[in-house]
Parts: C-alpha cells; structure tokens; sequence
C-alpha cells in the first residue's frame, strides 16, 4: 500500500490556489514532496480558465461587480466558477502506479475513486465514457460543465464532477471540482454572450446537463463531510494510505513566488 500526503487547506484565492498546486508538482518533481491529495476551496468565488481557452470569453465588468475573480489553470478545459464546492488536486510523479499510463488510464482510474466517493454520499452516480475533452463541442463552448469529458462522474444523465489533468514534466496534476450546493448557472454571469437572450440559453443548457449535490439528494453536505468521502474513496479504490501533512516553508515559498510570476500576472490570465 503507497503512502501520499493529505493535505487540508484553508480556503483561499484563486492565484494561491493554483500556485499551491505547481509548487507541490515541483517539489515532488525534485524529490522533496510525497505524491499528494490536496482538498480545498476558493474565497473569494474564482473563474478558472482552461490552460488554452482564450481570455476574450471572460465579461471581466461582471466578475468586478460581483467581487469575484479570474485564474488561469494549468489543466484543459473550459472555465469553472469555484464556489459552495469542494476541489481536489492529485499530484504526483508518472512513475506513481495511480497515474502511470497516458491521459485516459490514470484519469480513469482516479474516476473510480471519485465514484466510489460520491456513491459514499448518497448519490446514484455512474461513469460515463465521452469524447476527450478538447475535441469537438469542447472548443467553442465556454462553460465547462456543459461539455462532456471521457470517464465523466454523471447523476441521471448530469454531470456532477467536472475534472482535467496535465501531464508535465514534473509529472502529473490533476484537478477536479465537486458542485455541493448553490446556482450552477451563476458561471453565466462571467461569461461573455452575443445577446442576454443568448445567456439565458446557455444557462437553461447548463441546467439540463449539469447539477449539484443537493439537488440530487435534497440536502446540503457539509465540505468536511465531502472531503472525508473523497478520501475513504481514494483509500479503498486505489490503496493509498494517506499521512496527514502540511505544506513546507519551501512550498509555500515556491507558491508567493508563482503568485507574483504567474497566476496573479495579466501576461498569463489573460492571453487570447
């Protein structure tokens, strides 16, 4: 049984967020950190942008004027408004047994354990094979609960965890987002539209093909409570016993250095 780091982090801003998770990448890469899990959330709420999607889909006024924010991640896919969820990464080395293989194997395998984790919480979830994301309706849709991706976590036909994953080479991070409560349709307000009849549409979509989890079961689960599955699951389906940890002062470091390089910089958020 492998052992990998747990890490529980405080909810944080998007820039931090996504800094915290290279840093890892590349401590591990160097031989200075345990592949990990890292379970957290984003205060304020935070619009990430796929590693490719273009800047120009973003109503940059409308995100001011709600007080939230943009990020760009390192993974694909399309944009994802992070609020009332919980996020996972899984960091590792591709010499890890769980991500070893190419993108669809280890994604595969790390869908198990989520779908292990959620059945823990009640829902009838089931995985659906799909297209990679990236191809067809993929590039020109915006809203990335909208758009299918292979091994997709789906309740009654919706999709409910929306991930990605990047295979650098430092390794492998993976990121994936569990809606717990609140208006899916609220990414809408952050997106740009021809037409408000055009965002009413989009939202209407997003309905249809996406939900959360208490829309499923009728009652709102607490984050803890989601992160305590999410573990049992990687646990029990892919044997991984987990050490409790916290970040070292060298990631962290790494971290406010990415912050100022990367993540809070317009030359990265906000490329076309």
């Amino acid at each position: 049984m492998k052992t990998w780091r747990l890490l529980y982090t405080p909810p944080s801003s998007g820039a931090w967020n996504m800094a915290v998770d290279e840093s890892i990448l590349e401590h591990i890469h160097r031989g200075e950190a345990m592949p990990t899990l890292r379970l957290y959330s984003w205060d304020p709420p935070c619009l990430s942008l796929g590693h490719a999607q273009s800047f120009a889909d973003v109503d940059l006024e409308r995100i001011k004027a709600n007080g939230w924010e943009v990020v760009r991640r390192v993974t694909g896919g399309r944009a994802i408004l992070h609020t009332d969820e919980l996020t996972y990464s899984v960091t590792g080395s591709t010499d890890e047994a769980v991500l070893a293989g190419g993108v669809l194997e280890s994604y595969n395998r790390l869908a198990q354990a989520l779908l292990h984790a959620v059945r823990e919480l009640g829902l009838p979830v089931e995985i659906k094979e799909h297209e990679p994301a990236g191809h067809s309706s993929s590039v020109t849709n915006p809203v990335c609960f909208e758009v299918p991706s292979t091994y997709e976590i789906t309740v009654n036909g919706k999709k409910l965890i929306g991930s990605a994953q990047a295979r650098k080479k430092e390794g492998v991070l993976q990121h994936g987002s569990l809606p717990l409560t609140g208006d899916l349709t609220r990414i809408c307000q952050a997106l740009i539209f021809k037409d408000e009849s055009a965002r009413e549409n989009a939202a209407q979509r997003l309905l249809a093909r996406a939900t959360t989890v208490q829309s499923v079961i009728g009652v709102e689960i607490a984050l803890e409570t989601a992160a305590r599955a999410l573990v049992h699951g990687f646990e029990s389906q892919l044997k991984i016993k987990f050490e409790s940890g916290v970040l070292s002062r060298s990631e962290e470091k790494r971290a406010a250095e990415l912050v100022e390089e990367k993540y809070a910089n317009p030359v990265w958020t906000e490329r076309s």
